[in-house]
């Protein structure tokens, strides 16, 4: 019932932030828009109310032009290239991009949608032909699609690299990492041409027996029954995938935010000072960050028990237990693809050295084809977005795909 009430308390409440949004509008403007100080306290007010509230909407990529050698910013060209009922395969390429290196950039399916990695997205098409996994919300896929887990999850990996062809990279940012480095043991194993010609994973769960987290101790604590009973639910009536098992996004999003709330009270302050200072930049910084961390889909019923069971909690993987369809899985067949495994030293989500554990897993890949990257100084979305990811992160991923194309 928590799926019902929920839904219940957010198509009331959707009216009043939908009020709030269109009341900060007008007193912005009011007056020709001339700035008076109590309609900048009231749209600032306004700007929260209408901020406080969950959205089930993708929003948009906006991908920037980027600048060429010349100085000339080159539009990006965004584009669906493969579809199936779970997920949409999209391709970000700059317009005057000729014979880049191909990389498929695996999202997490963890309640937020692939636009989290906006700024991922923004950095590697500056020299990549970038294509991500675009999960769908579960919610929105009926029954008739039938059941998506883990096994469904690689699956996808694997088409989408089939689909691309050779020489093509392979990216996963956080929980895909798991999938990431099993599908690349199928196609190896498999001898395909298609198996990635790198294969990047930057802070993800490989083998979480090292340095846990809060997280990881929390999986530890509570037998698969609870998660099972606590925390997933049915899709309600209104929705097409009525009666899938599902984690709602909205409990995902409660738990992330309870890891760290003081923050984010702080983050809500500070965004009313900048605002009504009228620094209006600044605040639209903190507003565009909570417009996209608030955007959050279900995740598969399925895919998640299992992923906590197995990647978790009997720790599988690195254990050399995982099948894929009841298939073993071959680390050992992994021997022609450069890997690298990127970790933050402040990451709250992936303790150091479980990302790096799969350099151990690939036992028979040659040495001078593996690389470990931990980079001071940032947390867990720090990896992949921001300043350090940009000036000193990238730049590592990137030279290791020149040396790997």
């Amino acid at each position: 019932m928590i799926y019902q009430n929920y839904q219940v308390v957010a198509d009331l409440s959707d009216p009043i932030r939908q009020f709030a949004a269109h009341a900060r509008d007008i007193s912005l403007t009011w007056f020709d828009g001339q700035r008076i100080t109590p309609l900048q306290r009231m749209a600032a007010y306004y700007e929260q109310i209408a901020l406080l509230g969950f959205t089930h909407v993708r929003p948009e990529f906006n991908i920037a032009p980027v600048m060429n050698a010349t100085g000339v910013a080159v539009p990006v060209r965004e584009s669906k290239v493969y579809s199936t009922p779970f997920c949409d395969l999209m391709c970000f390429k700059r317009e005057d991009a000729v014979d880049l290196p191909k990389v498929l950039l695996v999202a997490p399916m963890s309640g937020h949608f692939a636009t989290l990695l906006r700024g991922t997205v923004q950095t590697m098409v500056q020299d990549h032909e970038v294509y991500l996994t675009d999960w769908r919300n579960i919610r929105d896929i009926p029954m008739s699609e039938g059941v998506f887990g883990l096994d469904e999850y690689i699956e996808h990996i694997i088409w989408f690299m089939q689909h691309l062809g050779p020489n093509t990279h392979l990216m996963g940012v956080c929980q895909p990492t798991v999938a990431c480095l099993a599908a690349t043991a199928v196609m190896a194993e498999d001898r395909s041409d298609c198996q990635p010609a790198s294969l990047t994973l930057m802070a993800g769960p490989i083998d979480t027996r090292v340095n846990p987290t809060q997280v990881n101790e929390l999986a530890m604590t509570k037998p698969i029954e609870w998660f099972e009973q606590k925390l997933v639910g049915m899709v309600p009536l209104h929705f097409k995938g009525v009666g899938r098992r599902v984690y709602p996004g909205f409990m995902q999003l409660m738990a992330f935010l309870n890891m760290n709330l003081d923050r984010h009270r702080q983050s809500f302050k500070t965004l009313y000072e900048h605002r009504v200072n009228g620094e209006d930049e600044k605040a639209d910084l903190i507003r565009d960050f909570y417009k996209e961390y608030f955007a959050i889909m279900d995740l598969s019923g399925p895919f998640y028990l299992e992923t906590v069971k197995n990647v978790f909690q009997e720790h599988l993987l690195p254990k050399g237990l995982l099948t894929y369809k009841g298939r073993a899985l071959n680390m050992k067949a992994i021997r022609k693809t450069f890997l690298l495994t990127v970790e933050g030293e402040r990451d709250d989500i992936c303790g150091m050295g479980q990302t790096l554990a799969a350099q151990d897993l690939c036992s028979l890949l040659p040495a001078y084809r593996k690389t470990h990257h931990l980079q001071a100084g940032v947390g867990h979305y720090g990896v992949f977005n921001g300043r350090r990811w940009e000036a000193q992160i990238y730049p590592v991923v990137r030279n290791m795909i020149r040396s790997a194309n």
